[in-house]
């Protein structure tokens, strides 16, 4: 990973539109701070596009779809897109599985839920898991002491067993029954509603995360940018980002939307 100073200031110039994860990216010790978010303004007001990328709920993608200053928003790991229009007051939404397929997902995630939590002592379902529509989050640090990399891994083992895929976040293992992640979904969302090419116009967008389940994002996008707890990562990362910020969670964001607008 080269310093975030590296990236060309000709391919900042280029980019149109920025990829986020929420948690410990946007987030730092889990707030959502003024300078974040100012910076998701500052982004708008440069004219460039915005979409947090998260593995949050529906729940909260909802909230952040209407009321944040973004054009979209992929939650749950990819399960869903999001989008209001304060112009046309029309909110859209679009599913990868059908209400029939998600609510039968759900009783065989109940099960694995079971037999999770009998297995890993000190872990817990998500406190965010009431509104979630598609997968099940672990959690191994939000609201319970942190566990080992170890019992980490075994809550993915216990997904993948039954036939579930799993990402770990900086907080929570998600796991669910379908086959998408956060790159499909993106490609969709900005293909229906934003016309642009994910393949053909990689080169206008990045992407900024810091986790395991980012990883399709970094191997994908040319301009991937970590922020600087990465570094922090439970599980080795598969794909790493091109270039890391010097600060950490959202200071880090802030330091990646600075470099952009005034590329521009």
């Amino acid at each position: 990973m080269l310093p975030l100073e590296s990236f060309p200031m000709d391919a900042r110039r280029n980019i149109k539109a920025v990829l986020c994860d929420i948690d410990d990216t946007l987030t730092t010790d889990g707030h959502l701070t003024a300078a974040a978010y100012a910076a998701l303004e500052a982004l708008q007001d440069a004219e460039l596009l915005v979409f947090p990328i998260t593995g949050r709920p529906a729940g909260w993608c909802d909230h952040i779809a209407r009321m944040w200053p973004v054009n979209g928003v992929v939650g749950e790991n990819g399960a869903f897109y999001f989008r209001y229009s304060h112009e046309t007051r029309t909110f859209t939404k679009r599913f990868e599985a059908s209400d029939e397929i998600r609510a039968e997902n759900r009783r065989r995630l109940d099960a694995v839920r079971d037999e999770i939590l009998n297995a890993v002592p000190g872990t817990a379902v998500a406190s965010d898991q009431q509104y979630r529509e598609a997968d099940l989050a672990i959690d191994f640090c939000e609201d319970v002491a942190r566990l080992p990399a170890d019992d980490i891994q075994r809550i993915v083992d216990i997904f993948e067993a039954c036939g579930a895929t799993a990402k770990v976040s900086s907080i929570h293992v998600n796991g669910w029954f379908g086959d998408y992640d956060k790159l499909t979904m993106t490609g969709r969302m900005l293909n229906e509603d934003f016309g642009i090419d994910l393949e053909a116009d990689k080169e206008a967008l990045v992407f900024v995360g810091d986790s395991p389940n980012d990883v399709p994002m970094f191997d994908f996008f040319p301009h991937s940018v970590g922020v600087a707890n990465i570094a922090d990562a439970e599980i080795s990362l598969a794909a790493e980002p091109a270039y890391v910020t010097e600060a950490r969670g959202g200071a880090g964001f802030a330091e990646l939307a600075r470099a952009l607008c005034q590329a521009g």
